[in-house]
């Protein structure tokens, strides 16, 4: 299976901000149905706090219509959603952009609505400096 053209920016950028890359993809198997998501990560916040475990779609944006690159994300992150919440409860799931498209196209008021319409958490990274730029909860 072919990786986004932002995956290892992404892997990098979580690293630089002391993430722990777990999964690279992460595995999912409901009811005969095999899903990966791109990476499961965590970071132990500190030695008397929980720690942080997070699943990452990463998503280009690469194609002819962004519009159509959504429709496909969000359809992945509802149902990735569902199947994390049976099989890893303990998991945030986050959609991972790049800075660029969140620019160019996220920053637009109805797409702001559309997201958080379906609480899809953001993942910001600026492919340039191979660093996370944001966190949209």
């Amino acid at each position: 299976m072919a990786r986004d053209f932002l995956h290892q920016t992404v892997r990098i950028a979580l690293e630089r901000d002391a993430w722990i890359v777990t999964h690279d993809p992460l595995y999912l198997r409901v009811s005969d149905v095999d899903l990966m998501v791109d990476l499961a990560a965590e970071r132990i916040v500190g030695a008397e706090k929980m720690g942080q475990k997070i699943a990452v779609e990463v998503k280009s944006f690469l194609g002819a219509s962004a519009i159509t690159e959504l429709h496909n994300a969000l359809g992945q992150t509802m149902v990735y959603r569902s199947a994390l919440r049976r099989l890893h409860p303990e998991r945030m799931l986050y959609l991972a952009i790049s800075e660029d498209i969140y620019q160019e196209f996220f920053l637009n008021a109805f797409i702001q609505e559309v997201i958080s319409d379906y609480q899809v958490k953001l993942l910001i990274v600026s492919h340039s400096r191979q660093e996370i730029a944001l966190w949209k909860e």
